[in-house]
């Protein structure tokens, strides 16, 4: 079996658990695991920031994140494909208090042209508009990039209009290897961002939210207050710590076949896909006839998972663990049940 449906697939390779097996621990509640306490200083290092918060999962890390930059009755806004509109449980709206405002952007992506005229907080009856959110690379989008310049803009206006921004870095590990952007510049761009080691990484779980050494004293009593507190995590912080270090460098590989078989949907006359749109390791594509669900049965019958991204789309999402006799694979498959 050939499974696409995600990046969160991976299993825990031997090199990774045998770094979880001898990781030193300690109570992270009382702030006494070492592991962890050296991985929060290395990635926020790495990204530019001067504290980090290692998080069960993205969406804590996400809502830290908004929690940290907002008051009740404030506003976010965000693309309407964003990750923290559809699939965080309309936590924004219940943990903070706050409005999210989704825009129409173009492959999950916001600009200053479309932020344009959309800041409130004028008058007593609208609500006070705090946060830009921004999602990098993008789920829904297709795994689009933004670049240094629209990053850049962004923060300028964001700066002018006395906003925050909240970064959504599930995958910028994907959005720094196709952009060959540094990390230490998202540092300069984002006031508080999230990152996770379980995606193309292919850690277990955990994610990190990252910000000022204030924001996070105040991120880490939400957390605890969330049920977030985790005690011996060091094991969970090393397997972070073997993804970043070891895995990283893989992700290259993950885009590459990725827009190979985004070549081969191309040639197929039942599908249909734009194979210049794919950045990443993200290719959602559309169904010409019949459904999504379908589609995803038809495949599955050649052992090749893929996910349903709506009534007529696929999402076919690459891992480390992919291989390129895998990918021969999927290929086939594809031409056999589209072609």
């Amino acid at each position: 079996m050939v499974d696409l449906r995600s990046d969160t697939v991976t299993k825990p390779t031997p090199g990774m658990r045998k770094a979880m097996s001898e990781a030193e621990v300690g109570d992270d509640v009382f702030g006494e695991d070492p592991t962890v306490n050296a991985l929060e200083d290395k990635v926020s290092a790495m990204f530019g920031f001067q504290a980090g918060l290692f998080v069960p999962s993205g969406t804590m890390g996400n809502q830290l994140g908004l929690n940290v930059l907002t008051e009740a009755g404030d506003e976010v806004l965000i693309d309407e494909t964003g990750h923290i509109f559809n699939y965080e449980s309309a936590a924004a709206a219940h943990l903070s208090s706050v409005q999210l405002h989704p825009l129409r952007g173009e492959g999950g992506k916001l600009s200053v042209v479309i932020l344009q005229n959309m800041v409130r907080g004028g008058h007593d009856w609208e609500p006070n508009t705090k946060v830009v959110a921004l999602e990098n690379s993008t789920n829904k989008g297709g795994g689009c990039c933004y670049r240094r310049k629209e990053l850049e803009a962004i923060r300028s206006y964001a700066d002018n209009h006395q906003l925050f921004i909240h970064l959504d870095g599930a995958r910028i590990w994907n959005a720094m290897t196709a952009t060959d952007i540094s990390p230490g510049f998202f540092g300069l761009i984002a006031d508080t961002m999230s990152v996770c080691f379980s995606k193309g990484l292919g850690a277990p779980a955990g994610s990190m939210i990252l910000s000022s050494r204030d924001r996070i004293r105040k991120a880490r009593r939400r957390r605890k207050m969330w049920g977030g507190g985790m005690r011996q995590v060091g094991v969970l912080a090393a397997a972070a710590d073997y993804a970043v270090d070891k895995h990283l460098s893989l992700l290259k590989e993950d885009h590459r076949r990725a827009r190979e078989l985004a070549r081969t949907i191309d040639s197929c006359d039942g599908l249909s896909i734009d194979p210049g749109g794919v950045e990443t390791n993200i290719l959602i594509f559309d169904v010409r006839e019949g459904t999504a669900k379908a589609a995803t049965q038809k495949l599955q019958e050649k052992e090749v998972y893929l996910s349903p991204f709506g009534p007529g789309k696929l999402r076919a999402t690459f891992h480390f663990q992919v291989t390129d006799e895998d990918l021969k694979k999927v290929k086939e498959a594809v031409q056999i049940c589209f072609g």
